[in-house]
């Protein structure tokens, strides 16, 4: 199997050997922020591959539920930052036990998830560095190779080159957006520091994103309470929290789900107040240099890094440290 030229060495290793035996599932684990990403990289290979069926689960729950359908013929794909997150790391162990191949995601290629999984992917990112990367090179961009990887052994589908292409223009469209929607978080930083509530809404490829800012950054960083909703979902019981009180970001992207965001905002304009509806859209951003066709797929991205300015902004007016802040993450080990 030959890959187009550009993608990342783990990954191709990975694919080679992958591709020498069969596949007939695959199970996307993991937890926390890293579990984020999953979500989009199931919907990428759900629109890619119709040979893959796949699952995403909580490394936790993986284990405890015990899948049946997982087998020597499953494919596990692992992702945890630091390689130490001990539900995932028993979430490998408990997957290779049942015979199924693994692939690890993490910053940290001697790490136990790194030495208990088949095949290993490392990734960069700045939170352990404080160190600005590429987006190319962040997890999103090497589960997103890995996936069309997939979807070209298993179901001869050959855009893996055009992925690759566009995911190297991928962070000048990120520094591009920060000047657009730099604006609009200057306009709606000052008052949502003072919620104690912020909903965040998206759907499709976004969904992720969305998820990740709600537990990863407004819960966990800046102890506001927050609970990413389905923009769909919405509608079948969120929605009566809506008041011209209530805080929201909603994130609309350009994938196939945009219908469900679209009707998202206008409720949200209906009923709620603007200047505590936070929308960020795509379509105001200059995505040059990605593919049309893969612009759904890595505007969650754009979504995620530029959030984090935002988180910024909200911890500097709220006076609270974002990362050293925090009262139990990477301060306890006995839970």
């Amino acid at each position: 199997m030959t890959f187009p030229e550009g993608i990342d060495p783990g990954v191709r290793a990975a694919l080679t050997a992958i591709g020498k035996g069969p596949v007939d599932h695959v199970f996307f684990v993991a937890c926390g922020g890293s579990l984020s990403i999953m979500h989009p990289a199931k919907f990428m290979l759900d629109q890619y591959s119709a040979a893959l069926p796949s699952d995403v689960y909580n490394a936790a729950e993986f284990t405890h539920r015990a899948p049946r359908r997982l087998t020597g013929n499953s494919l596990v794909i692992l992702c945890s930052m630091t390689g130490t997150t001990r539900e995932t790391v028993a979430a490998t162990e408990f997957a290779r036990e049942a015979g199924a191949r693994t692939v690890g995601l993490t910053v940290d290629p001697a790490s136990p998830l790194a030495a208990g999984c088949d095949h290993t992917i490392t990734f960069e990112a700045p939170y352990t560095t404080g160190v600005p990367i590429d987006a190319k090179d962040s997890n999103y961009a090497r589960i997103y190779q890995l996936v069309m990887g997939l979807a070209q052994i298993f179901d001869g589908e050959g855009k893996l080159g055009t992925l690759i292409d566009s995911l190297e223009n991928l962070q000048p469209a990120i520094d591009r957006a920060q000047t657009v929607f730099a604006p609009l978080f200057d306009e709606y930083a000052p008052r949502f520091a003072r919620e104690e509530v912020v909903y965040t809404m998206a759907s499709g490829a976004s969904y992720g994103a969305a998820y990740s800012f709600a537990i990863c950054v407004l819960m966990e960083m800046q102890w506001i309470n927050s609970q990413a909703i389905h923009a769909n979902e919405f509608f079948h019981g969120p929605f009566e929290v809506l008041d011209e009180t209530r805080a929201f970001i909603l994130m609309k992207g350009l994938d196939s789900t945009r219908p469900l965001e679209d009707r998202a905002e206008t409720f949200l304009h209906r009923y709620g107040a603007k200047e505590n509806i936070l929308v960020l859209d795509a379509k105001s951003l200059d995505l040059d240099g990605i593919d049309p066709e893969f612009r759904g797929n890595l505007v969650p991205l754009v979504f995620f890094d530029t959030l984090w300015r935002f988180a910024y902004k909200l911890a500097d007016l709220r006076k609270h440290e974002m990362l050293e802040g925090r009262r139990y993450m990477k301060k306890l080990t006995d839970y």
